[in-house]
């Protein structure tokens, strides 16, 4: 009798910029604590305009370091705010109760979309950084912009439900667990959804863990971030975007 595969597990570090340093460090020392050397860090290039990477080597020699030592770079929008376009009713419905105007992408046609990932890869780029893919802030983006991350030589895109492999368009099922912390009730809401998660998607083949710096600025939320890695790990086995994409057999479809 074959033994069925361990089901694994994406591990990422969203908003990864200066900006929000001293808690990307508390979120590193739980990754190296926990034994996990394979994550993504989503770097965006000038966080709401005021922290463009160029201005700080040391924080982009840090993330060479990391690279080096396994973890995937992947760029996650330009600006990370939405300063300077339209909010729509369309829009506002589209991001209501997913981000507090940060979702950069949300809205944006495919040649301003394109725009923007350039300038994003070309600062990347200039800070030695080598992206795998494209994550659009709060993962909110417009139907089109799979082509748009195609074209710009990137190998994937995702949601809150899956992973894009964009040369192909398969769409591979891995929910992502994450924690919101604007406000307590969400604080507290956040907790409950990831211990539930846990049990009702233990039979899932893939699913995606995603820390955000503001995580390690609240106790009950950077304990519940670890129980919740903890508990992953003593059931999935870590595995890299790179690795995904590289299969000959997908996962299911989502």
């Amino acid at each position: 009798m074959l033994d069925r595969p361990r089901p694994e597990l994406l591990v990422s570090l969203h908003d990864v910029t200066p900006a929000h340093a001293r808690s990307l460090e508390v979120l590193y020392r739980l990754l190296d604590e926990l034994g996990v050397r394979r994550y993504a860090l989503l770097v965006v290039p000038n966080w709401h305009g005021a922290w463009p990477l160029a201005q700080f080597p040391a924080f982009t020699a840090g993330l060479r370091a990391r690279a080096a030592a396994g973890a995937e770079i992947v760029l996650h929008g330009l600006r990370h705010d939405e300063v300077g376009q339209r909010r729509t009713l369309a829009h506002r419905a589209r991001t209501v109760g997913r981000t507090d105007r940060e979702g950069e992408f949300a809205s944006l046609e495919a040649p301003e979309a394109a725009a923007r990932i350039d300038q994003g890869l070309a600062v990347l780029r200039e800070a030695g950084l080598e992206p795998l893919g494209f994550v659009p802030p709060a993962w909110l983006a417009r139907p089109e912009l799979e082509p748009v991350v195609r074209d710009a030589g990137l190998a994937f895109t995702e949601d809150t439900h899956a992973v894009t492999a964009v040369a192909l368009g398969q769409r591979i099922a891995a929910p992502a667990t994450c924690w919101s912390t604007r406000r307590g009730w969400r604080r507290a809401g956040s907790v409950l959804v990831a211990a539930a998660r846990l049990r009702l998607e233990q039979g899932r083949p893939l699913v995606r863990v995603a820390f955000h710096p503001p995580d390690a600025e609240w106790p009950g939320v950077l304990a519940s971030c670890r129980r919740t890695l903890t508990t992953l790990l003593e059931r999935r086995q870590v595995m890299s975007y790179a690795a995904l994409l590289a299969r000959d057999t997908p996962l299911p479809t989502g």
